[in-house]
């Protein structure tokens, strides 16, 4: 297994895996294109929002562009839950993938194998997007990452899942997020009183700073450390949950659902709840926050299961699709690719013909359009980043 362009050999509606789980043949359409939907957000589609904001002043897009921002420390914007709705969608691809080849008869030992590689591969490609290939001393590299996370979290939710039972890893995903939060309130950085949740006074961070090589992101944090990477597997696990519910749940592709919704009610319920003493906190991985987006999560996978696999309407997803199938391979691409010199130097003359002040608007679209056509062609050619 190995993170390189792989030449598909079926057609390209039914390639042979998912990014995230090249043990995938099974595949769910939704899941694809829900992914898709998810990438879709930050490879620039965020900026036409932002745009329309500079260009109107408008209160009412404010409120959008608003959205499409991290919040400061506490509290939820619709930006934040990008990165764990991915991390979400490669736990339910896992009963698809690794379940798969456990039914084949593959030993766990070997997927347990296969699932550290991955995560070994991820790491290293965040330490690459991170800090580029350069040479510098290793106390100046930043080893925490996006991808980092998503390797680590992923391989402890599939170790989970190779190694127990439904019920055992209902009790995994309550228990990691309980721990976390009892940890967190009972502890704190030196100086600090027990249960400090501010960046400088928080155990999570404090952990960090004291275990983490190389340097923070924010100096005296990370938002993608270490320590709360722990909570985030409960994250990879909520996903793995619902795939099984898709894949083995027994029930009519109408109550799978059904029941992906109320779980998602119950879970934004719950986590509102846990917010008055625990605040729904991205950069912390919160308990709270693990309930909030996972709620998101189940209500979004639920939408677009029962339109697409459920109901059968697919032909608007397909724009979607064409980007969660690659969607490894348009995150990283940013860094090694100038999209904004190729929109402009494709597609620069359309801004012109705009004029002021919505030109920046049809650029940030134009600048959208040139990815997925360049993702389309790679899909067309049925050539898909493996990890």
């Amino acid at each position: 297994m190995s993170a390189n362009y792989n030449q598909a050999t079926q057609e390209p509606n039914n390639p042979p895996a998912a990014k995230f789980s090249p043990f995938t043949h099974e595949r769910l359409y939704s899941l694809d294109a829900l992914r898709g939907f998810d990438m879709f957000w930050i490879m620039g589609a965020e900026e036409i929002f932002h745009s329309l904001y500079k260009s109107t002043n408008s209160p009412f897009w404010f409120v959008f562009s608003n959205q499409f921002t991290h919040p400061g420390w506490n509290g939820f914007h619709l930006y934040d839950l990008i990165f764990p709705l991915f991390l979400f969608l490669a736990g339910v691809a896992t009963p698809y993938s690794v379940g798969r080849e456990l039914s084949k008869g593959s030993s766990r030992e070997k997927l347990m194998l296969r699932v550290i590689k991955r995560a070994v591969i991820l790491i290293l490609l965040g330490i690459v997007v991170n800090n580029g290939l350069k040479i510098m001393p290793l106390s100046e590299y930043r080893y925490a990452s996006v991808l980092g996370r998503i390797g680590i979290a992923y391989m402890f939710a599939n170790i989970i899942y190779l190694y127990s039972k439904q019920t055992a890893q209902i009790v995994w995903f309550w228990g990691l997020i309980i721990g976390y939060w009892l940890l967190l309130k009972f502890t704190s950085a030196p100086g600090f009183h027990p249960g400090d949740l501010t960046m400088e006074g928080n155990f999570a961070s404090y952990m960090d700073r004291i275990i983490m090589p190389g340097k923070l992101y924010l100096g005296i944090h990370d938002p993608e450390g270490l320590f709360s990477t722990i909570p985030a597997i409960s994250t990879g696990l909520l996903g793995i949950l619902a795939g099984s519910l898709l894949k083995h749940g027994g029930r009519s592709k109408e109550k799978k659902a059904l029941y992906l919704a109320l779980a998602g009610i119950i879970s934004l319920v719950l986590a509102q709840i846990w917010n008055l003493d625990f605040p729904i906190n991205k950069n912390l991985w919160s308990s709270s926050f693990v309930l909030h987006v996972g709620g998101l999560s189940l209500l979004l996978l639920s939408f677009f299961y029962y339109i697409i696999d459920v109901l059968g309407y697919k032909s608007w997803a397909f724009f979607f699709k064409v980007i969660g199938m690659n969607s490894i391979l348009i995150y990283i691409s940013g860094h090694f690719i100038k999209w904004e010199y190729t929109t402009n130097g494709f597609l620069g003359w359309v801004g012109q013909l705009a004029g002021d002040p919505f030109g920046a608007v049809v650029m940030a679209v134009c600048f959208v359009l040139v990815k997925w056509v360049f993702l389309y062609f790679l899909y067309k050619k049925n050539v898909f980043l493996r990890v």
